[in-house]
């Protein structure tokens, strides 16, 4: 009878420890579960941080690509206008290098004249004739004539003098197709020689037309 009590006692007993266990090993499990369920839980409360930085990516990708825009806007800017700035310079230079080369085609050179004479003589006349062909084809130009003498003779004739070979001159310019109102004439005498010797060769020079071209005003 105390051997069967005694059995029953410790069978009692071990299903107190069994319980007792098992109880203990739910408690952990419980535990276990609720951390593992924590942690899965974390990176969906981080996932905003996660879209807010990829917001910022975007958006920073996007100021950089209107800050691309217009550096590209602002070269090509630059571009058309050194282009406009290059095109302006080479008109005004070809215009510069055209005007030149007609005022060197409408240059007439000084024709001299014999002492104390102001008729044209014949290498004149062949100087005028050329020089009159291109003011013919240049009609918006204009011309002074200009009357020059050497230093012999007073001021007051070597003046009347110089004037009538600048007005032989241009007369003749007149006869050759050139408009009138195109030419002027003017006399220094003697007041600005050629050559300021006192011989034969600095008078030759001296005694002289020159012709000043006046280009149309715009």
């Amino acid at each position: 009878m105390k051997r069967s009590l005694l059995l029953i006692g410790l069978i009692a007993l071990a299903v107190c420890l069994s319980v007792t266990f098992l109880t203990g090993c739910a408690k952990k499990a419980a535990i276990k579960e609720e951390v593992v369920v924590t942690q899965e839980q974390k990176p969906a409360a981080q996932a905003p941080v996660v879209t807010e930085d990829r917001e910022a990516r975007e958006r920073a990708l996007r100021e950089q690509a209107l800050r691309d825009q217009a550096a590209r806007e602002a070269a090509a800017s630059e571009a058309r206008e050194r282009e406009a700035k290059e095109a302006a310079d080479r008109v005004k230079k070809e215009a510069a290098a055209k005007q030149a080369a007609i005022l060197k085609e409408l240059q007439i050179p000084d024709i001299q004249f014999d002492f104390d004479k102001y008729n044209l003589k014949p290498d004149a006349r062949e100087i005028l004739k050329t020089g009159a062909a291109a003011y013919l084809k240049y009609g918006e130009y204009k011309l002074v004539v200009e009357g020059h003498c050497d230093e012999r003779g007073t001021v007051e004739y070597n003046l009347a003098l110089g004037q009538k070979r600048a007005d032989e001159a241009g007369k003749y310019l007149g006869d050759l197709g050139v408009e009138k109102e195109r030419i002027k004439t003017i006399s220094y005498g003697k007041e600005m020689p050629l050559d300021n010797g006192h011989d034969e060769a600095a008078w030759a020079k001296n005694r002289r037309a020159h012709f000043v071209v006046f280009p149309p005003v715009k």
